[in-house]
């Protein structure tokens, strides 16, 4: 356990708990976790850790951690407790009466987020639609009022019962209502791609894991003013620019997308299909990734899961190892690296700094000739990578 500096002293005080069941992505430092819950507004003053082989039914974590868990929120005066993995309903009830605090799980830390960012209407139809789904699963255990015990003689059930089946039937009204907005929606998104297919627009998508750096790349390429910051899930709502490259490739239409998280919830996958759509039809993903993060090989793993889920694994990559500026001098290739084996193929890739500029000639030279090889009904050739500074540069 240990507690964590924080420089927004107003915000709400959290403890970050994590439990480590042997697999192979667990944040032994909670950073991540750290990170969505100051990106919800939300102040982590400590984390504790620990290790289970599997969940325990009723409190996840077992009476004796719970009890420590306790005394560590009551030492750093923490208002709730944010767990790294998702709790059932039961779980979640039973931690917080023991607790006496409110206990939240990764997935609605993430959809809080999504429905502070979201800015379109699709966007919020969407994060509305997640959360609503989320929201049917904890109704029976989630709020007091829906706790009541059964009516007096001569009654099958009462009004507990009968408030649990209409606060039931109410969601999954809203939930029907915000599907058949979103259907629309989908109809509006599908007759625009139709558009750009009519004109043979050469489709873009940039995909990566989130703060991977899309955004900023996005701008540098189409010099647009798309929101860019050092924040996880800063751009939730897709945005497509025309990228000119040159006379004999002409232009290509790029779209930026939501990024992807580790356990991303599945309601969000499904509620954002239409956003997500973008890459689907796509005829070429560029794949951002953080190359200054040293875990950047579970993050293309956890992209490559999302885009299996949604039907998009076998779309052709480029995969942009953004960030290049940052990584340590001693860590940089010394050499031209222009081919990365993902899930048993070799995928061209190329070393660029979106925030410095570095790079991205080589990428629209790079973005050129695969436009030029798709027209011709050529396979894309590999990258030809950057001259990549030697170790002391």
């Amino acid at each position: 356990m240990s507690s964590i500096k924080s420089s927004d002293p107003d915000s709400t005080p959290v403890l970050l708990v994590g439990v480590d069941f042997g697999l192979p992505h667990f944040d032994a430092d909670l950073q991540e976790l750290g990170l969505l819950a100051q990106t919800a507004g939300l102040r982590p003053v400590a984390r504790l850790t620990c290790k289970r082989k599997t969940p325990d039914a009723a409190l996840f974590v077992g009476s004796g951690k719970a009890d420590e868990i306790r005394l560590l929120a009551q030492m750093h005066d923490a208002k709730e407790v944010l767990f790294d993995q998702s709790l059932s309903p039961a779980q979640q009830r039973n931690l917080e009466r023991y607790l006496q605090l409110p206990v939240n799980d990764r997935t609605l830390l993430i959809l809080e987020i999504f429905a502070q960012r979201a800015r379109s209407h699709e966007g919020k139809l969407q994060v509305e639609l997640a959360r609503l789904q989320y929201l049917s699963t904890r109704l029976v255990r989630r709020w007091s009022h829906l706790e009541r015990q059964r009516g007096g003689i001569g009654t099958r059930g009462g009004p507990g019962e009968t408030q649990i089946e209409l606060d039931r039937r109410m969601i999954n009204e809203a939930i029907k209502r915000t599907r058949e907005r979103l259907v629309k929606v989908k109809r509006q998104r599908a007759t625009q791609r139709r558009q750009r297919q009519r004109r043979d627009t050469f489709n873009i998508s940039l995909v990566g894991y989130t703060n991977a750096g899309k955004s900023t790349l996005f701008n540098a390429l189409v010099k647009a003013r798309a929101y860019a910051a050092d924040q996880l899930f800063a751009t939730l709502d897709t945005t497509t620019r025309q990228l000119y490259l040159d006379e004999a490739s002409g232009s290509a239409s790029l779209s930026d997308t939501v990024g992807f998280i580790r356990d991303l919830p599945h309601g969000l996958v499904d509620a954002f299909q239409a956003t997500l759509q973008e890459a689907v039809d796509a005829d070429l993903l560029l794949h951002v990734v953080d190359a200054a993060n040293p875990g950047h090989p579970e993050q293309i793993a956890q992209v490559q899961r999302v885009l299996a889920e949604i039907g998009a694994a076998q779309i052709p990559q480029l995969l942009v190892f953004n960030k290049y500026d940052a990584v340590a001098p001693e860590l940089r290739p010394s050499q031209r690296q222009d081919m990365y084996e993902l899930d048993g193929r070799q995928v061209p890739r190329i070393f660029v700094s979106a925030r410095e500029g570095e790079g991205i000639v080589a990428l629209r030279e790079q973005l050129a000739q695969m436009v030029r090889s798709a027209a011709a009904g050529l396979e894309m050739p590999p990258a030809q990578g950057v001259e990549l500074p030697d170790a002391a540069g």
